[in-house]
């Protein structure tokens, strides 16, 4: 792996020099996406030579870190694509506006990206309350919210929000998966949580609860992104002597958990969401907080889980494609987890728009979604129909060591139930020689 590099602050982002507005359908219907053709303006945001998309990300702000990373990398993957032929000839154009992850600045910046830039999609967005904040109005507006960057099982409801789609597993399933492994690794032992108290940290928390005995369960203590002085929950934590502490936290906030853990010489079992665990972003956070490179080390034993093709097998081949796309077009970034969530959710973004169809609508999307996208980079198929909109199904569990994660356990799947099982996932067909999806 490379050196890690951390941004605390991001001070511009990248952003497309022209975004071209085009007239046409609104999005209703089906059907027109022919794979035959002269191309044409067949919805906002498509011309035809170009397809424009935006989102907001939190390239400055509590979720920066790591996270700023994410939607310059799956330009890169967009980048690759438009060198390679683009989308049926037409070229991605993706516009991503700084949000500081504050749902005001979301909803003004979005509603820019809607009424001002024209896109054809949401693509995207980063993070739970400021999805939340937006994705009313961006299915009255009939602009599919497509692969939201957050885990809420909330967007998973097609029924409510036919325009909004999960891509990562949902965080109840998360949580119960590592809920699942310390039921089984550590049977009886003390829990206790902490996490974000939004919709991200309390569908974990459900996810736990479903598996871990509530009598195991000694002590819940949550954080709020805008405030650091989390001393007193962690000593919290530390009076009800758990054996074991999940996270559900963002990366800064888990860097911040273990150091008020080594400052109150508390050292239980560290298990943590796959969100705030991507080894360099985690390790570059303490080593700055810590003001001490030697914190670095501080990741290692934390448990956690994966639902992409893991960095360290450099025999896979979509850690061959991730690697080829970043050296291109997204070097200057170090690779690591953030980049290949970017390049992966692009990847999934790509399928579809191929199997919409050559001048497809924005209900052409839709349709290519709720019939079902290969897995690509990730371990475990998606969920998708008309009505179940819930992204990845499934992950691995596995341990940082040396700044790496190492797998402990098989690819599981299971569903949003507190009665569903467990069982086996599928291994992913290999990455296209091309780097393209098939139409």
């Amino acid at each position: 792996m490379q050196k890690t590099r951390v941004h605390l602050a991001v001070a511009g982002f990248a952003a497309v020099a022209m975004v071209v507005a085009a007239c046409g359908s609104s999005g209703g219907g089906g059907g027109s996406g022919s794979k035959s053709g002269k191309l044409t303006a067949s919805a906002p945001g498509i011309t035809a030579t170009t397809i424009t998309i935006g989102s907001t990300q939190p390239l400055t702000g509590p979720a920066a870190p790591g996270y700023s990373e994410i939607a310059p990398a799956s330009n890169a993957y967009f980048k690759y694509v438009n060198a390679h032929g683009g989308i049926f000839g037409r070229k991605i154009v993706y516009k991503f506006l700084d949000d500081g992850y504050n749902p005001a600045n979301t909803t003004s910046l979005t509603h820019q990206l809607v009424l001002k830039d024209n896109i054809f999609a949401d693509f995207n967005a980063l993070g739970t309350p400021t999805n939340l904040a937006v994705t009313p109005f961006l299915n009255q507006e009939k602009v599919p919210q497509v692969f939201v960057a957050t885990g809420c099982a909330c967007f998973g409801d097609g029924a409510k929000y036919p325009q909004t789609y999960s891509w990562q597993i949902n965080y109840i399933r998360e949580g119960k998966l590592l809920g699942h492994y310390i039921e089984q690794k550590f049977p009886g032992k003390k829990v206790g949580f902490f996490f974000q108290n939004d919709e991200f940290g309390l569908d974990g928390v459900k996810g736990l609860k479903d598996e871990i005995p509530a009598k195991n369960i000694v002590s819940q203590q949550s954080y709020v992104p805008t405030d650091i002085k989390i001393g007193p929950a962690v000593a919290k934590l530390k009076a009800a002597k758990p054996d074991i502490v999940v996270a559900f936290a963002i990366p800064a906030f888990l860097a911040l958990l273990k150091l008020n853990m080594v400052g109150l010489k508390f050292s239980p079992t560290l298990v943590a969401s796959d969100v705030g665990t991507d080894p360099l972003t985690l390790s570059g956070l303490l080593a700055t907080f810590a003001k001490s490179k030697a914190a670095a080390a501080l990741t290692e034993g934390i448990i956690t889980d994966a639902y992409l093709a893991p960095l360290s097998d450099m025999s896979n081949s979509w850690i061959k494609l991730l690697t080829t796309v970043h050296s291109a077009y997204d070097a200057k970034t170090p690779l690591d987890g953030n980049v290949e969530y970017g390049v992966a959710v692009a990847y999934s973004f790509v399928q579809a728009m191929l199997k919409a169809g050559k001048n497809p609508t924005r209900q052409d999307l839709l349709n290519a979604i709720n019939s079902g996208i290969p897995q690509g980079f990730s371990l475990a198929p998606y969920a998708y129909t008309t009505t179940v909109h819930d992204g990845g199904t499934g992950a691995e569990i596995g341990v940082i060591k040396k700044n790496a994660f190492v797998k402990l356990g098989p690819v599981l799947t299971t569903d949003n139930s507190a009665s569903g099982g467990f069982q086996a996932a599928p291994a992913p067909a290999p990455a296209p020689a091309s780097g393209i999806p098939a139409p």
